[in-house]
Order: C-alpha cells, then structure tokens, then sequence
C-alpha cells in the first residue's frame, strides 16, 4: 500500500493511537489535549483515517473498536523519505548540517552524532 500524507488532525490521532494500540472514538478524545475536539470532529477523522487505509475496526454491536493498520516505524520511515526528497536532496549529509546548523548543536552534541556515526560505521562492517 502507497502511503499518503497525513493533515496534522490524522497525524494527532494516528499518534494516540499508535499509543493506545486500540480504542473507540471515546478513548482517543480522552487523550486529547484542550480545548478538545467535538466528538463528531474526531469520529470524522476517525473515517477518513479508516478510509486511507490507516487505520481499520472491530465492531462489537453499534460500537467500533479502532486500530492502527499502518505502524508508526513506517509512517515515520515515509515522513523521512519525504522530507529527504523535498528538502534535502536525497543527501544526509545536508540533513544533518542543516540540524546541527538551526539547532546551533554544541561540541558535545556534536562528539556524541559523531560516536554514534563511528558505532553504525562498526555495526555495518
């Protein structure tokens, strides 16, 4: 299945979800920060997460219990791959300039990236 991109709503409940592991419509505005949603809102949602194969259901009775199809690895994996082709050219070098850059990272942040380039370097050999 080809991902597709979330709106900030669907990325909010795909988060509670991927947390709760399953829950009804009740369970997941629970979660919500305030002011919280309307309960239509987020049932809306809900549908059109189900709808872009996100998400499916169980139903029991008039009640749907919902849960996540699509893993949170994954779709962090597609938002990655987004970001490199959009912005960064394919290059991860330019990612990570570009973080230690805007984040103005320090000698330290910098000694523990590199520790931990060296440690991939090790672990691919």
């Amino acid at each position: 299945m080809k991902l597709k991109e979330l709106t900030k709503a669907e990325e909010q409940i795909m988060q509670i979800l991927w947390q709760l592991q399953e829950g009804i419509v009740k369970d997941i505005l629970d979660q919500m920060p305030d002011p919280k949603p309307a309960y239509n809102t987020v049932s809306t949602v809900v549908r059109v997460l189900e709808g872009k194969g996100f998400i499916d259901h169980k139903a029991y009775g008039n009640s749907h219990v919902y849960f996540p199809v699509i893993s949170e690895a994954d779709y962090k994996k597609f938002s990655v791959d987004k970001l490199m082709t959009n912005y960064f050219d394919n290059s991860y070098k330019s990612l990570v300039s570009f973080i230690a850059d805007e984040n103005k990272l320090g000698v330290k942040e910098l000694d523990e990236l590199s520790a931990l380039i060296e440690k991939l370097k090790s672990e691919k050999k």
